[in-house]
């Protein structure tokens, strides 16, 4: 496989930065750095997706009273720690004389086209002047239920919308086991098919020490990612250098083999899921053209309801009979005229392929 990346989203994850105890491990992060500095000297874009501010802000205000709940507790040492975070990092680079950049965001931030390119534009201006990105969810205003699953999801909607070469994930363990790793014989998978889909019978759903996610998570924002063209890694981030032996490919891990790079319009899409404004219902014959090879646009005669009203140009998810999701589309009309044209044949689809995202996990 060509690991000839050019640019290269890398998510560092809590376990990665964290000591045992806690607090920062501040020297993997100059070592990380170090390993940076060596792939940019290799002409490679990075962006780095990082976890550890609650560990940072943790480790300047140790004492917090009772009287705060665990979403303000949050909040403090998160506006705290960003601010330790981002000096360290920058102090790291600048010793090999390279300038970083704080960039923090909320999943409101992906909610429509216009918020989304401008983000993007925000990171395009950073690296043509070869700055570092230093991407983090802002979990000082962010609130439970608009909060991202964890950085991995962050990571792969960042790797999407900069058409990244690789994303890759930063843990404390080599990859994907096909088995529970503390067992004798569980050996790491070292590719995955975008075809493949059944990680839940043999990874654990525990979560790691310090962050919010677990494998399963990791698994299906990889899978995600890879549909969408973009080779996603997952590998232990206190190997020593890791990141150059991952790009040279003389290191374990899990490789989520990309999928056809998928067109910009559709990468927003997939990102959009959480901002759907309308849903529509298909019959069977719809989804099994929706998920054949060929491609297919949603057709008037393949809808069986319409279920939750939308206007032309809005994000819709698209269920199947049994209501799982199927994908999620741009409404070419809205749905008073889709409601008057629903099973009627000859008719102009009511999401074109161009605009169609299928869901990776369902088969």
């Amino acid at each position: 496989m060509d690991l000839n990346y050019k640019r290269i989203v890398i998510k560092i994850g809590s376990n990665v930065l964290t000591r045992d105890d806690g607090l920062p491990d501040i020297e993997r992060i100059e070592h990380i750095a170090g390993q940076v500095a060596a792939l940019k000297e290799q002409d490679k874009e990075v962006i780095i997706v990082s976890s550890g501010a609650v560990a940072s802000g943790r480790s300047v205000l140790s004492s917090v009273g009772e009287k705060f709940d665990a979403v303000a507790t949050r909040q403090l040492f998160a506006a705290i720690g960003q601010v330790k975070l981002i000096n360290t990092y920058s102090e790291k680079f600048g010793n090999h004389g390279l300038l970083c950049a704080q960039v923090l965001v909320t999943r409101e931030d992906f909610r429509d086209r216009l918020h989304y390119l401008n983000m993007k534009n925000c990171f395009g201006i950073l690296l043509q002047n070869n700055v570092i990105p230093i991407v983090n969810e802002n979990d000082v205003i962010s609130v439970t239920e608009l909060m991202f699953t964890d950085n991995d999801e962050l990571a792969g909607l960042i790797a999407s919308m900069l058409r990244a070469d690789a994303l890759i994930i930063l843990t404390n363990v080599d990859g994907i086991f096909n088995g529970d790793p503390s067992l004798p014989g569980a050996e790491v998978i070292r590719y995955v098919d975008p075809s493949f889909s059944d990680f839940s019978s043999f990874i654990t759903t525990r979560k790691s020490q310090f962050g919010r996610g677990g494998m399963v998570t990791k698994s299906g924002i990889a899978h995600k990612t890879a549909k969408l063209g973009i080779a996603v890694h997952i590998a232990n981030g206190k190997t020593e250098d890791v990141l150059l032996k991952l790009v040279s490919d003389e290191v374990l891990n899990t490789c989520f083999v990309p999928a056809r790079k998928a067109s910009g319009k559709k990468r927003w899409i997939a990102s959009s899921e959480n901002y759907a404004k309308g849903v529509v219902q298909i019959n069977a014959g719809a989804r099994q053209a929706l998920l054949s090879s060929r491609a297919s646009s949603l057709l008037p005669v393949g809808v069986v309801a319409i279920l939750q009203d939308f206007k032309k140009g809005d994000i819709i998810k698209l269920v199947d009979e049994s209501l799982h999701q199927v994908g999620l589309g741009i409404a070419e009309y809205g749905s008073e005229k889709a409601s008057a044209l629903i099973g009627l044949q000859n008719q102009k689809a009511l999401v074109h392929y161009d605009y169609l995202f299928i869901n990776p996990d369902i088969s």
